[in-house]
């Protein structure tokens, strides 16, 4: 990485080896790294010296993983969250993803792949996919009462806005440049995520899970988020039948 500010990355971990290795293995590939081994000291690092992302792993000693997740997000805070875990069962995974995280890796990893992660996700922050085209950062989208401004990653309710994580806003901006257009889970994470990113069609349904409690009256009966059964979801935007 070529910047004069290097991106900082906040690593809680109660492994010290595996602190030491990412510490060190970051650094080298021009990160600013900070690495703790529990979350006491969490919530006044955001505060004083807020990182680009943070590595957060599942099983913590006093407040775990999940828990700091769904805290975090809960308070409204966006910040791109990474789960690494030794437990490496799609239950898990999903459980992380319900809880808002953007990524999910499982212990042991190489560290290029851990790297290859980090860098996705702060891409998606900085920029929507260049797949997800039909939208153009300057554009707005409005369905029922919500606009979504593509250029501000806002979206807003009644001119209230609603907290959005990264992949909670790179997939609702993939379905509101499809209206009305049927797209296999497959599609949605290539549009959503790119194409470096693996398959994994059940972290697809939990974050149109997650998107339909934010804009549907009722989830359980979605207007908008419309299920294609066999095949994967479609956007109505004005909450009719497709």
């Amino acid at each position: 990485m070529n910047t004069s500010q290097p991106k900082k990355i906040l690593l809680i971990d109660d492994d010290p080896r595996l602190r030491e290795l990412v510490q060190r293995y970051l650094t080298e590939q021009g990160f600013s790294v900070d690495a703790f081994e529990d979350a006491t000291r969490l919530d006044a690092r955001l505060q004083r010296n807020r990182p680009s992302i943070l590595l957060l792993d599942l099983m913590l000693p006093g407040e775990d993983g999940l828990a700091i997740c769904r805290r975090l997000r809960a308070q409204g805070d966006t910040i791109p969250i990474i789960m690494l875990t030794a437990r490496g069962d799609d239950i898990d995974r999903i459980i992380g993803l319900e809880m808002g995280a953007d990524d999910y890796l499982p212990k042991p990893f190489n560290p290029r792949e851990l790297l290859a992660r980090i860098n996705a996700v702060l891409r998606r922050q900085k920029e929507p996919s260049a797949l997800a085209a039909p939208l153009t950062e300057g554009e707005t989208f409005d369905f029922g009462e919500f606009r979504l401004e593509i250029a501000n990653r806002k979206l807003l309710r009644d001119g209230q806005p609603v907290p959005l994580t990264n992949a909670e806003f790179a997939l609702l901006r993939v379905f509101a440049g499809h209206p009305r257009v049927p797209l296999s889970r497959e599609r949605l994470m290539e549009l959503a995520r790119g194409r470096e990113h693996e398959a994994f069609d059940r972290s697809i349904d939990v974050q149109v899970s997650r998107l339909r409690k934010l804009i549907e009256d009722n989830s359980a009966e979605p207007r908008y988020l419309q299920t294609v059964w066999g095949f994967g979801y479609v956007f109505v935007p004005d909450g009719g039948e497709r």
